[in-house]
């Protein structure tokens, strides 16, 4: 049975919350979504509800068995098919008119500049060991003056970043040029929750393997990151409420029923950040050296 398709009634019960010539903006937007993985493709789906128009997708990988604990179209009719490909034809499924670009390889520096090309606002994807591309994607929007949000799932809760144009870059907020790699991954993840709410539930720490680029997750986690994504995302297109901006950030903690708004002026250069820093660095000594033993 094919029933036909009104997007005026599809989104309808979106009114209310947006007025009807703020839901014509949505559709009329186009946003960028890199990595379509443990939080892209759900910011993919969710975006799609709320009715935006248009998108670019970029992700090179297939899914697997693995994927099933978090990932928006992980299951057993999808496995070995292109994320991309799926999670477009679902999102068609949501909204047959959305006009979507895909990116089969990635998102690289060959082709950041086509896959930012017409957008309103960069929404990350990518895995949390994705630094090179991620460092290129967000380079890319400072230069060009696009809005970029990134939200982490750590652990049950969500930690989330906007870099707004004029405001702190990705950069000078997480300080990673010219380190090497196991201090871009500390600065990234200290930089992401300062407060670093996860910590206290984690009952395996041997399932945290940085050196495998390996760590647990949680679907719960993904599906907030989708939620407080798409609401900034919201509140960027349309001009909105009180958006945050680096250094300002926002972690929620669904585990610790715990929300904490965090401010690093300075970004990685705050003293409280270089203290995290110093504490990261030698437990990062002695789960790099854990897991050698284990191997």
């Amino acid at each position: 049975m094919t029933a036909s398709f009104d997007y005026d009634i599809a989104f309808s019960r979106n009114l209310g919350w947006v007025t009807e010539a703020e839901q014509a903006v949505l559709r009329s937007r186009r946003i960028a979504i890199a990595g379509l993985g443990g939080v892209g493709g759900s910011h993919l789906l969710t975006l799609t509800r709320l009715g935006v128009g248009k998108f670019n997708i970029a992700d090179l990988d297939v899914f697997e068995l693995a994927n099933f604990n978090r990932q928006a179209g992980a299951s057993l009719s999808h496995i070995g098919r292109t994320k991309v490909e799926v999670l477009r034809e679902l999102a068609l499924d949501i909204n047959p008119e959305l006009e979507i670009r895909t990116f089969t390889e990635g998102v690289k520096a060959e082709n950041v500049a086509e896959f930012l090309e017409g957008v309103d606002l960069y929404v990350d994807g990518l895995d949390f060991f994705a630094v090179d591309a991620r460092r290129q994607v967000f380079g890319a929007c400072t230069e060009q003056g696009i809005p970029a949000i990134t939200a982490a799932p750590l652990g049950m809760g969500v930690a989330l970043l906007n870099f707004l144009p004029g405001k702190m870059t990705f950069e000078e907020y997480f300080g990673l040029e010219g380190q090497p790699m196991e201090e871009q991954l500390l600065r990234f993840l200290l930089g992401l929750s300062p407060a670093m709410l996860q910590m206290g539930y984690l009952v395996d720490p041997t399932r945290v393997d940085l050196a495998q680029h390996r760590g647990p997750s949680t679907p719960m986690a993904c599906e907030l990151c989708a939620g407080l994504a798409a609401t900034h995302a919201l509140k960027i297109l349309l001009g909105r409420g009180k958006t945050p901006a680096a250094p300002w950030g926002v972690h929620f903690d669904a585990y610790r029923n715990q929300l904490a708004l965090t401010w690093r002026p300075g970004g990685h250069r705050h003293p409280l950040q270089r203290l995290g820093l110093w504490v990261a660095r030698r437990r990062l000594g002695r789960t790099l050296r854990d897991a050698a033993e284990r191997r």
